[in-house]
């Protein structure tokens, strides 16, 4: 079998495919060819030939010089990137493996905003030990309830991160699931269309939706309105969840407490945002995900899935 790879990324060095990652899979898998482009025309060169690919992105059009093509594998997550003809035969194997790391990013976000980070470095700063001020602005997570919008694999890994520090978890999902094995009394799993019934009892917002057509839009400004006004959003899906005019609505008329945001309806965010310059929002440029051993774990994760036949 000849497996083509096209992964570069021009600025997240982790988000590059290595020797070390060939290596890693001709050592495991027996009568394979894995072939490493590292610009588009190389790629393309190569293409009629492969039966497998691993790359970031991939179009329609590529099919057509592809006769051999059996699969696709790409370690995102989301759907954006890879595009096939409708009907087409071929297996497309996203990547499962980021709940973890995103999981660290959300939890070290709901920190910040919790124990006063920002406030408290603004404090080392001017050298204050203002502990009267400071203490009033320390929350926990302790029986806090957390509700997690888009509670697939991710979503729920999000969910079992949090849990042990005794928060009340809810589960907004569109299809109804069997809850997972960390859940208790307290916490609860709900259809999409009951989300204006939680909205009011949730202190933190986790948003993990993807960017699809039914998702477009989903959480409106009225949605923000139903918060408690100590709420705290996070968003580690797709930007087109909500308009970003009525998120800055919502922080700027303080519905809600703060923000971390991950992703936006327009990457990069433009310097003309208001976001920028909120105080009250954690800004990062979606590498919620981000780690050193991105594409390690992403290949401990398709090598099996390649040697058990799943393409």
């Amino acid at each position: 079998m000849k497996i083509l790879v096209y992964l570069t990324h021009p600025h997240v060095e982790a988000w590059n495919f290595h020797d070390r990652h060939k290596e890693q899979i001709s050592r495991h898998l027996e009568k394979v060819s894995v072939v490493v482009c590292r610009n588009s025309k190389e790629f393309l060169a190569s293409l009629p030939s492969a039966e497998g690919v691993i790359v970031w992105y991939f179009k329609p059009e590529w099919e057509e010089i592809s006769p051999h093509l059996k699969w696709i594998a790409t370690p995102a997550a989301g759907k954006d990137w890879i595009e096939v003809e409708p009907g087409s035969n071929l297996t497309v194997l996203f990547g499962g493996f980021h709940g973890l790391m995103m999981a660290e990013s959300v939890l070290g976000a709901a920190l910040y905003f919790c124990k006063a980070f920002q406030f408290s470095h603004d404090l080392q700063k001017k050298k204050k030990w203002a502990r009267v001020k400071l203490s009033q602005r320390i929350t926990s997570l302790h029986q806090k309830k957390v509700t997690i919008l888009g509670f697939g694999r991710i979503g729920q890994t999000l969910g079992r991160v949090f849990k042990p520090f005794g928060c009340y978890l809810t589960g907004v999902k569109r299809r109804a699931i069997d809850p997972p094995d960390y859940f208790d009394d307290g916490d609860k799993i709900v259809n999409a269309d009951q989300l204006a019934q939680v909205l009011p009892e949730t202190d933190h917002l986790i948003v993990v939706l993807p960017g699809e057509a039914d998702t477009q839009g989903l959480l409106t400004r009225n949605h923000f309105k139903q918060l408690p006004r100590h709420c705290v959003v996070y968003n580690v899906g797709r930007g087109n969840a909500y308009r970003e005019i009525d998120l800055v609505h919502a922080l700027r008329e303080k519905y809600i407490a703060g923000a971390y945001l991950d992703v936006f309806e327009t990457e990069p965010l433009p310097e003309t945002s208001e976001l920028w310059a909120m105080e009250n929002v954690l800004i990062q440029p979606h590498l919620s995900a981000a780690s050193p051993h991105y594409l390690d774990l992403f290949i401990e994760e398709l090598i099996p899935r390649l040697k058990n036949g799943h393409v």
